[in-house]
């Protein structure tokens, strides 16, 4: 029924709660987990690429590239040692449209990730990933709301 799992991943604790429950989800199917995160242009740098600083940019885009694919790799190993199939992806772009297009061109059948919990206007000024990932994706999603950290 699912045989590939897209498990959502920005880098937080909160984030990385969904993986127990996509991980039970891929051992009772036999699912491939593709664990993904979306790499966006800092704000600080997108006033740089309007005075021509494109190489700036393009260094930092690559130096975020690999810490999140050192990040999802270490999540991996993880799931790994499970002996779960697992890839890891790293796409650059707007979040939730990244996820959905991501899923819809590469076979996902079932979407994991976790939403930050906002109320009100935390999500009215900052949106919610999660929220546009389910009113756009034709896929099933798997979602849920993080339990705060004891951190």
């Amino acid at each position: 029924m699912f045989s590939r799992i897209l498990v959502c991943l920005d880098g937080s604790s909160h984030s990385e709660q969904m993986v127990p429950y996509a991980s039970e989800v891929a051992q009772r199917f036999g699912s491939k987990l593709i664990l993904i995160q979306v790499i966006q242009i800092p704000s600080s740098l997108a006033a740089a690429s309007a005075q021509g600083a494109e190489s700036v940019i393009e260094e930092e885009m690559r130096r975020l590239a690999y810490e999140a694919q050192q990040y999802l790799e270490g999540v991996a190993a993880r799931l790994r040692e499970a002996n779960l199939p697992v890839e890891t992806v790293t796409i650059e772009g707007s979040p939730g449209d990244a996820i959905v297009g991501y899923a819809a061109e590469n076979q996902i059948d079932l979407i994991a990730i976790a939403t930050h919990g906002r109320k009100n206007i935390g999500r009215l000024v900052f949106g919610s990933v999660a929220d546009h990932v389910m009113r756009h994706s034709t896929i099933p999603v798997l979602s849920m709301k993080p339990q705060p950290s004891d951190k």
